[in-house]
């Protein structure tokens, strides 16, 4: 995954939740409506999400705009660590809501009930299946621009819209025609599908807190500038990991004994240059060892 230009990835990540939070607040209210109208229980799920949407999606705003600050004094490393933040922190809502849409699907099965003004339900249904294939084409570009671990855990959240939209769909269709326990049934495996998403994203944003390994094509990247230099003899301790929108690595480069100091700095800050010219807005730690006391070093 590439490393975006801090000015790049400061605009995609504010556009994108920002029209995250715009589309989340407008299908509440259409949902809200529809809702109302037929009583259906899929509508409720679908605006239960909707209203976990919205506030994971304001969760995201604010974290993105302190994850985009530069570092300062009590925070060295930057503020990147909100986003995995921001991303627990929808897992959280998303799981929540799950286990409230799964009871009343049970209930719903239970005790079925004819639904009325279902058609304005239905179209309600394709109307957020329009805007959301609006607002997924904006996130995947943001994605594939910035990496953004939390546009993507929104971008996750939306795309499950997207089906439990079409779910709604046809739950509506279905209990128009006098299947009437189709409601209860798609609320609860909507439901399901949710939970499964949240685990998932609370996964990835648990690994990143944790500082896990950036990707092994980034590792394989970097250990390739490093020895494009044939002065460098060998690297070894590479370690890297990512904070927002910086990579952070650090990495022991060995050098012939006999060198001068001046040279093994010029070495060293050649090999960093490169890193950072192909990851662009990384945070590269270059460390110099004589070979000899690599050779010798216990184990």
């Amino acid at each position: 995954m590439p490393t975006p230009v801090r000015s790049e990835y400061q605009f995609w990540v504010t556009w994108a939740s920002r029209a995250s939070v715009a589309t989340a607040s407008v299908l509440i209210v259409a949902k809200l409506v529809a809702w109302f109208y037929s009583g259906s229980a899929s509508m409720l799920a679908s605006l239960t999400d909707s209203l976990m949407d919205a506030a994971a999606s304001l969760i995201n705003l604010m974290a993105l705009r302190l994850a985009i600050q530069p570092a300062d004094d009590n925070h060295r490393f930057g503020h990147g660590k909100a986003e995995p933040l921001a991303t627990l922190a929808q897992a959280g809502f998303i799981l929540g809501s799950s286990f409230l849409l799964v009871f009343h699907g049970v209930d719903r099965i239970l005790k079925p009930a004819a639904l009325s003004h279902s058609g304005i339900g239905i179209w309600v249904s394709v109307f957020a299946i329009v805007l959301t294939l609006g607002l997924l084409y904006v996130q995947r570009h943001a994605v594939k621009v910035t990496g953004s671990t939390a546009i993507a855990a929104d971008a996750l959240h939306y795309r499950s819209d997207l089906l439990l939209n079409l779910a709604v769909l046809i739950a509506l269709v279905l209990a128009s025609k006098g299947f009437w326990w189709a409601d209860g049934v798609f609320s609860v495996l909507i439901a399901l599908y949710i939970g499964y998403g949240a685990v998932t994203l609370g996964y990835e944003a648990v690994q990143l807190l944790l500082d896990r390994e950036a990707e092994p094509e980034v590792r394989q990247q970097v250990e390739q500038l490093t020895l494009e230099d044939r002065r460098v003899l060998g690297l070894h301790d590479l370690r890297t990991r990512r904070s927002g929108h910086v990579l952070f690595v650090q990495l022991h480069i060995e050098l012939e004994s006999d060198i001068s100091l001046r040279d093994a700095h010029d070495i060293a800050d050649a090999v960093e240059q490169r890193i950072r010219a192909a990851l662009p807005d990384s945070d590269v730690i270059v460390h110099q060892d004589p070979q000899s006391v690599v050779a010798t070093a216990p184990g």
